[in-house]
């Protein structure tokens, strides 16, 4: 992708800052209802790390704090060492790629080159750089043949890889992906990680699926109940039936972890 960026938060402590810092962050929405309670994780640069839990964990309200959606009600969340802070607003989206589970929630222009040049033109990508970023986020994810096609006419891994390359093209700090492996069939599922892993990327995927998690993220974290239960190996964590049964996790009737 492109150069390291320039812009505010990247001086000589950025780079050693690890891609993402939560610390002692609690939330409660307006309706009393509280959704974390003290969650720290650090995320070094490059580390691929699978968020787990059922539903109603508090998964989404983690990652809403991520690029500012929410506001902390209490600790702190910083991006490449930049703090979460409405003065930082549009660098930390920028720094914060977050892919949703519905592509369509991401595809919306008549091509797909369009829908790429999108998000770093808005981010102020000067036009003479854009066509570069649209090219190197597209054959990224292996759909520069597809460039001029409307998303429409893609399959869904297809399109599930293009709303991956809107995301790179603004050359992110950290990707986000939320349930990418969803209704996804078994080839573009193992396409998808096969892109996934060979782009060298910071990485946070919000997942049921246990053994993407496991093919995909070296560690995974456990939220339920709006504090972390476990940090460690992935293996590790799904080879303990117990605290799989104890967060309503479950691996697929006949995986073996051997």
């Amino acid at each position: 992708m492109s150069a390291p960026s320039t812009r505010a938060g990247t001086g000589p402590d950025a780079v050693t800052a690890p891609s993402l810092e939560v610390r002692d962050l609690a939330f409660a929405y307006p309706d009393g209802h509280q959704a974390l309670f003290g969650v720290d994780l650090r995320i070094e640069r490059g580390e691929r790390v699978a968020l787990l839990g059922p539903n109603g964990a508090g998964k989404t309200t983690l990652v809403l704090h991520l690029n500012g959606i929410l506001d902390a009600g209490e600790g702190a969340v910083r991006v490449g060492g930049l703090p979460v802070e409405r003065a930082h607003l549009r660098e930390i989206r920028r720094r914060v790629g977050i892919v949703f589970q519905d592509p369509d929630d991401q595809l919306f222009m008549p091509t797909v080159r369009e829908d790429v040049a999108f998000g770093p033109a808005n981010f102020g990508v000067p036009v003479e750089e854009l066509g570069g970023r649209v090219d190197r986020a597209l054959e990224a994810v292996g759909m520069a043949e597809h460039a001029d096609r409307s998303p429409l006419h893609l399959s869904g891994g297809q399109r599930r890889r293009v709303a991956l390359a809107t995301v790179l093209a603004c050359d992110p700090e950290i990707l986000v992906l939320d349930e990418p492996s969803s209704n996804l069939d078994p080839v573009a599922r193992r396409e998808l990680a096969e892109v996934l892993l060979g782009l060298g990327r910071t990485m946070l995927m919000v997942t049921h699926d246990l053994p993407y998690a496991l093919q995909l993220c070296p560690r995974s974290v456990v939220l339920d109940d709006g504090i972390v239960v476990a940090d460690g190996p992935t293996r590790e964590l799904l080879a303990d039936r117990d605290l799989l049964a104890a967060h309503r996790l479950e691996l697929p009737y006949g995986f073996s972890l051997t």
